[in-house]
């Protein structure tokens, strides 16, 4: 099976969305502007501005208002074992959620954190931003690196509703049970290079799948910058690894993402 590397410029009306770029990381700092402009020509119509921390929601939103493209999101990287930084994102998505596309990133990362305690500290705060999300509406962003299975159990018995699960690196049959509770998963462009990132693709119904960059790292080459406008690469290697025309893939995962984030849009945009 070959799986194309080659972004398609000028593929306009395409309604592609990112749904997980670091568009506010400092690497776009010189060139942010040039980038966006990239993306809209390549056919993508949103990019989900995901963060970190309470300077990249607020810089997420400044963005917004400078680059219609950007739509902004709010998070803690699960790394960041704090409870009072927790406390001051989720007051800011308290405050500016009538603004906000997402709760992300958040989530689990047992690779990076390794100690039980702490792990239950994320866990606590993730359970947090769950309910936070239940009690605005919003859909979750939801980063669980080495920690797939208990990503998903906690967002499981928190009962969350509305859910992308990024870069999944976990096994297929972790999935199945997000795919049973309407989870979505969103593929990066890593996946031309990844076999678990195709298997995860070959497995999951295309029902369930989304797109996004995860930019600036997670390209089809590690050694260079990603930016939004591989997204069509991305569309293209599921298509592949399918084994169904573009244009269906495309279709497809345009409703999925609709059915994920179509209500905050109206939200936003009524407001």
């Amino acid at each position: 099976m070959h799986i194309s590397k080659k972004h398609e410029p000028g593929a306009r009306g395409t309604g592609l969305t990112d749904t997980h770029a670091h568009i506010c990381d400092a690497s776009f700092d010189d060139d942010r502007k040039a980038v966006l402009e990239r993306a809209e020509a390549s056919g993508i119509e949103a990019i989900i501005a995901v963060g970190e921390n309470i300077e990249d929601a607020r810089l997420n939103l400044r963005l917004s208002r400078d680059f219609p493209i950007v739509k902004p999101a709010a998070g803690l990287y699960p790394a960041h074992l704090d409870v009072d930084a927790a406390g001051e994102v989720a007051a800011f998505i308290q405050t500016h959620h009538h603004r906000l596309w997402a709760i992300g990133e958040v989530g689990l990362d047992f690779w990076v954190v390794k100690e039980e305690e702490q792990r239950e500290l994320q866990k606590e705060i993730f359970s947090g931003f769950i309910r936070l999300s239940l009690e605005l509406d919003l859909p979750l962003n939801v980063h669980s690196r080495s920690a797939g299975r208990h990503a998903v159990g906690s967002l499981l018995e928190n009962g969350a509703k509305k859910v992308q699960m990024h870069a999944f690196d976990g096994k297929a049959a972790y999935a199945l049970a997000a795919v049973e509770a309407g989870y979505f998963f969103s593929i990066p462009p890593s996946v031309v290079r990844s076999r678990q990132k195709q298997k995860l693709v070959k497995n999951l119904p295309l029902e369930c799948l989304l797109l996004e960059t995860d930019s600036p790292v997670l390209g089809p080459d590690p050694k260079v910058r990603n930016e939004p406008a591989n997204l069509s690469m991305v569309a293209r290697a599921v298509a592949d690894i399918k084994e169904l025309p573009l244009e269906t893939v495309r279709e497809v995962i345009k409703e999925n993402t609709r059915q994920l984030y179509n209500s905050q849009e109206n939200a936003v945009t009524s407001r």
